[in-house]
This record gives C-alpha cells, structure tokens and sequence, in this order.
C-alpha cells in the first residue's frame, strides 16, 4: 500500500510532522513557495476584462517540484500541511499547479500547534483549498507587483538609481517622515506649574499637591510665564490650607491580552530589543520544533501570524489549573477571561500565538532554548498565563486642599494623588513594558480628614516646555501601522526591513529616523502620486483584500480600479515629474576633498554609506565613512559603517588584516577596565564586547554620551 504524502514548508516542520505521524506517510519540505510571478518582467498580462499573472518556477526550486511531482504520483492521498494563513494556502495551491498534482486526491490540513492532539485533529478533519483566500494573496501580490515593478523605474530616473517603491513600504516610510517633519516644525511653549509641600507638621512626611483650580474653575489655570506664576505665588504668600475632600476609591487592572503577531513585536522589541525580523525568526524556531530530548522535537508555541486574541479551551483549562496550584484560588478566575478584537479584519477562526502546554513553563526549558528563544518563550508564556489572572487592585487616594488668599480672597483648589496597590493579581508574574512611559509610580497618602488644616512648607513654581511627539520605535510604528489597517501580521518585519535596507531610515538607540533620501523618495510620492503614500487609500485596499478573502468582492475589477488611475500617474510622473537635486539626497559631512577642496558628501551605496566628493563626476575622491573611533583590536584603523545582508555594521578601515567588526554603533569613551570599545546596552546601559573584560555600566556615567543618547530618546 503506497503511503500518503505531507508537504510543508520547511525541513525542521518536516521533522516534527513526521515525527507524529508516524511510517505510513511520507512527509516532505516545500521550502516556501515553489513559483512566483517571475523576476525580470512584469509577469501580469493586462487585459480589459482582468489581470493574468504568469507564474513560473525558480531555477532553485525546480528540483525540488520535481522531487514532489514524482513522490505525488505514487502517493495515496497528498495532504498539503502549510501555514495557517493566506500565504500558506497560497503556497499549497501554487504546489498542485506546479507539481500537477491530481486534485482529486488532495486534502488541505490546516493546525496551528505543532502537538500531536493538534495533528491528529487536523487530519481527521481535511477540507479544500479555500479558494478566495488564494485570490486575495493573488491580488495582493499582483498588487505588489504592480507598484513596485512600474514605479520603481520611475524614481531610478527621477530621484536615484536603486531606489524603490512598495504599496506598503511606502505608506511606512511617510508615517517616519511625516512625525520627522511635525518634530522639527514643532515650536515648543512656555508653561509654569505651581505646586504645594504639605504636612500635618512642619518638615513631617510632605506630599506635593499641584495647583488644579482657582476660584473653582473646571479648566486647570493656563500659566504662560514666570511673571503669572510670581503673581500667584505672591497671591498665596502667608495663605493657610485646608482640607477640602479626600476621596479613597478601589480600582482594578486588568492583565493585557494574549500576544497576537503585531502585540509580540512590540513587546520583544521594548523588552527584550529584538528587531521585528529576529522576533519572527525566533519565533518560527520554537513553533516548528525544538529538541526536547527523548521526547523528541515538539512545537513550543502556536502559529506566530496571527491577529488573533481566541484562546483554545484546552489551553484556557490548562493555565487555570497552573494558576491554581502555583498562586492559590485568590489569584484564578471562576470563569476564562476573554478579549475582544481590536485589528481591523482579524481571523477569529484563529488563536493568538499561546506556549502549546501552559504546563512547560520556561524554567523547564531553560537548558533547551538559546539564550534568546528562552527570553522569548518567555514573554510569551507569561503573557498567556497572566492574561488568565485575577486582576490587580488598587486604593486609588485624590486629596483636594483649598487655599483662600489673604488678600484676594481668592481660592486656589491644589490636588494629590496616590495610588497604593493592595492585590497584586496578574503583576506578580507580569506586566507590559510601554514606548515612552514609566510605570505609574505607587505613592501613599496619609489619613486625613475633611476640614483638617495643613502647613505649606514650601510653594514651588516651575517651568516647563511643551515637548514634540517623540520619534518612532519599532514597536510604536508597528502599533502606528496596525491602528491605521496598514499591512498584515505576516508583513510587519519586511516592511521595517525593507525602508531599512533601502537607507530610507536608520535606526539610532532605539529609534528610527528617515534619511535624506527617504525624505526626497517620500515628498516625490506625495507629489505625484498621493494615493500610493495615503494613509487612508491603502488601509482601504487592505479592507478589499480582507473583502475578496471572505468571498465578498471579486479580485479582477478590485485590481482594475486601482490599476487605471496609478497607470496614468505613472505616464503623467515620466513626462513631467523634475529630477530631485543631488543636494536633497546627500548628506553634508564636515570634511574636505583634499584634491579639489570641494565640501565632500555622504551617499548611499551597495555596501554602505561612504563619503565622497561633492564635485562627482569631476572628482571621484571617495572615503569610508568612519564614525571617530579607533579600532582598539589593531590600534592602526578606524571603525567605519558598512552594509551586509544582515545589515549595518561597523568595522575596520584596516580590513583586511584587521577584521575586528561589531553590529552596534560604539560610543566614544573606552571601557574604564580594558580601554576597548562600549557598546550600548538597551536605552541607558553600555558593556563590552570583550568576553576577557566583560564590564558593564550605566551610560550616565559618561556625561557627553548620556546626553547625545537621551536627546536622541527625548519623548
């Protein structure tokens, strides 16, 4: 009896499949898409009544078709066991069609744990290739295809050669400039804020209560300078306070919920600062399958693409009885806590990415896991547990005090607030790290009572400034992204990666910041073509793709209704559109050509930004663009950016005698121990690399650093 063939997508989610299945089915590796629209030509054949897409396989993969064309034909049933998701049923149909496999014996198996309970009930219960979710990827990468193969050429002529534009990578990229230009079109205003030491007695336990009303206003009084808040001060002079209400409520905090694609990204790249990219790659490792030993390789997490907040009742009984026995009833709940989807068009068919046994907590796994898929793990393990946890209680303390002046007779209303935590639910086993907040401080107040008089040990007038929005991180684009309906859980990462790659944005401690050149490909688009760069027009066009995926909207007149007014742009731009000045791409440095004395520039190229003289083509004097720092391996070069696949990096002008490199930008000061190069270490640590010193610190320690970081960071 011939045996029954899988197909999947990857090697390692081979073994973990085959493993559970067993010596009758024969489990074999797509390795991802086996064909695609091809690479040198368009590939869509435009007609009147549709799009046509000419698909065509990979010479790397070609051997691979063969290979499962030949073990389809001899095969019982051919079970196609890819991804959850639209792109992985895209990937199963692309395999009939390119195999030619026979549809009468194919079944689609869809799971979203790699478990054996979750394998076996995939099986049992096969279906058909869902051929709406295969138009929508079709439409999607059509509509890829599109943009960027149509209008890249157009800003090779009309900004640089090597640039490039996308539906969404694009819209990114303006979210970046925009908040760039609102940060340096911002004018920052003078404000004053007056606030009160107080105590029952003198120099005794104060508490700073903070002018809130005068005359009882509802609107907090509006104090533009020093003068104003020297008037009221003066106002208040030799004025009494007492106690107007004090108010003590409880109020409750409640757990965040499971991590679907966009919340994990976010989390990992505050907490643990791991790109979008290293997350995902991460997380494919522990969902297909990690080594467990005897027990063989088994799937630590769910399906890591989803949008998502469903949790199975299984895993939901499982984390309630862990609850239980680790922190007592008083920390479970009687019933499962749910959470409503917030994600524009999420699948609720799907679960949120949840450990695949509650019961494997991460100190099990510890010796199984690298370092970073246990931090990993980790966060996503907590997360789904704590999500399943009685909520946090809090006595939250408001104290007004009124102050009547003596002279004025006006009264000015100050306010304290204090929150004290009495349960700690949730909080004992997590909580969600923020972009630009600290965690609210818990303070108490004292017992006072209405009536009761205060002494003013001190009356304080402040300035302050208002501050502009604060750069974007990974995370808070992510979130940016997702709020707006922009993209998908499986495109987040590439479309950072992309404007990253392309140099359209750096990414300095922590957060991104465009570039000249992705300021000039960004206003180019703004001008000439709005709807590719809206906010507004392609969060539409997702919600068609999220149309077409239901069955509710035919992908041929969605793509021609895009095609036709984007297709005259693009003549109209040739025509008319003005080439960008070289000067609004180049970077100003501060050096000079030493063999013209022309200001020399700094440009982007294959392997890195480098510095080259303004006076190109006269002049072709160029130089590595190194950052100030001596290489402390060889003591004879300098380090210097350069660009791999992987990135940028920094390394030795003295390659290659010297291949000392690093991936961080070092800071200036030498390590106190060894005198080699500092790293930053998150937002206000450094360390050194060497594995002989290891030292580490805090940045402040080095005061002209701390404050080029923390101005990069101000929020």
């Amino acid at each position: 009896m011939a045996k029954d063939l899988v197909i999947v997508e990857s090697p390692a989610k081979a073994r973990t499949v085959g493993r559970f299945l067993g010596k009758n089915y024969d489990v074999k590796a797509s390795m991802g898409h086996v064909r695609d629209l091809p690479r040198k030509k368009l590939g869509v054949d435009i007609r009147e009544d549709g799009f046509v897409p000419t698909y065509t396989v990979s010479a790397d993969k070609r051997k691979i078709v063969a290979e499962l064309k030949k073990a389809a034909a001899s095969a019982g049933l051919v079970y196609l066991a890819t991804d959850p998701d639209r792109e992985g049923e895209a990937i199963s149909w692309h395999l009939i069609e390119a195999a030619n496999i026979d549809i009468e014996k194919t079944r689609r198996v869809v799971f979203h744990e790699i478990t054996k309970p979750a394998i076996e009930e995939a099986f049992a219960n096969t279906r058909d290739i869902d051929v709406d979710l295969v138009d929508a990827q079709q439409a999607r990468r059509i509509l890829d295809r599109l943009v960027g193969y149509t209008l890249s050429p157009v800003l090779w002529s009309k900004v640089k050669k090597g640039t490039s534009a996308g539906r969404v990578q694009s819209v990114a990229l303006r979210m970046v400039v925009d908040r760039q230009h609102q940060i340096e079109a911002f004018k920052p205003v003078e404000y004053w804020t007056i606030d009160a030491l107080l105590g029952i007695k003198p120099k005794e336990n104060l508490l700073e209560a903070s002018l809130v009303s005068i005359e009882g206003s509802k609107k907090k009084p509006e104090i533009n300078n020093e003068n104003d808040a020297a008037l009221i001060l003066k106002d208040l002079k030799g004025s009494g306070f007492v106690v107007r209400s004090y108010i003590t409520k409880e109020s409750k905090r409640r757990p965040s919920a499971p991590f679907i694609t966009s919340t994990l990204q976010q989390e990992a790249s505050r907490r643990l600062r791991f790109s979008a990219s290293r997350t995902m790659v991460l997380a494919q490792q522990l969902y297909e399958g990690i080594d467990m030993g005897p027990a063989g390789v088994e799937g630590l997490i769910t399906y890591m693409r989803t949008d998502s907040t469903n949790i199975s009742g299984g895993a939901l009984t499982e984390a309630n009885e862990y609850i239980n026995g680790k922190y007592g009833s008083d920390y479970s709940l009687e019933k499962p806590r749910t959470f409503s989807k917030k994600v524009r068009g999420a699948q609720e068919a799907h679960e949120a990415i949840r450990p695949t046994s509650v019961l494997r907590t991460p100190e099990a796994l510890r010796d199984k896991l690298d370092r970073d898929q246990y931090r990993l793990y980790d966060l996503i393990w907590k997360r789904l547990v704590a999500s399943q946890m009685a909520e946090a209680l809090y006595d939250r303390t408001s104290v007004d005090f009124d102050s009547k002046s003596a002279s004025s007779s006006k009264v000015y209303t100050f306010r304290a607030t204090g929150s004290v935590l009495k349960f700690d639910g949730f909080r004992i086993l997590y909580t969600e790290a923020k972009d630009d907040e600290t965690e609210e401080e818990e303070k108490g107040l004292p017992i006072l009572t209405n009536g009761q008089e205060m002494h003013c040990d001190e009356l304080i007038k402040e300035q302050h400034f208002t501050e502009p929005p604060p750069k974007f991180t990974e995370a808070s684009l992510i979130r940016n992204l997702e709020s707006e309906g922009i993209g998908r859980p499986s495109t987040y990462a590439s479309i950072i990666g992309t404007i990253l790659e392309r140099d359209y944005v750096r990414r300095d401690r922590g957060r991104i910041t465009p570039t000249k050149l992705g300021i000039a490909v960004t206003e180019f688009l703004k001008e000439h073509f709005e709807d590719i760069v809206d906010v507004g027009f392609t969060a539409g066009m997702e919600k068609q793709l999220d149309d077409i995926a239901e069955g509710l909207m035919q992908w041929n007149p969605m793509l021609q209704e895009f095609y036709e007014p984007f297709d005259q742009a693009i003549e109209t731009a040739k025509v008319e559109a003005v080439r960008v000045p070289r000067e609004k791409i180049d970077e100003e440095s501060d050096e000079v050509c030493e063999k013209c004395e022309r200001p020399m520039v700094i440009r982007g190229g294959r392997n890195g930004r480098f510095i080259a003289c303004s006076g190109f083509p006269d002049c072709k004097n160029t130089k590595p663009l190194t950052i100030g720092i001596k290489c402390r391996e060889c003591n004879v070069g300098e380090l210097a950016e350069r660009k791999s696949k992987r990135g940028i990096f920094f390394g030795c002008t003295n390659y290659p005698d010297c291949k000392f490199a690093v991936n961080t930008k070092p800071i200036s000061n030498p390590c106190p121990d060894c005198d080699g190069i500092l790293l930053p270490s998150g937002r206000d640590n450094v360390r050194c690399p060497s594995k002989e010193c290891g030292f580490r610190g805090s940045i402040t320690e080095f005061e002209e650093e701390a404050e080029t970081v923390n101005a990069g960071l101000a929020s």
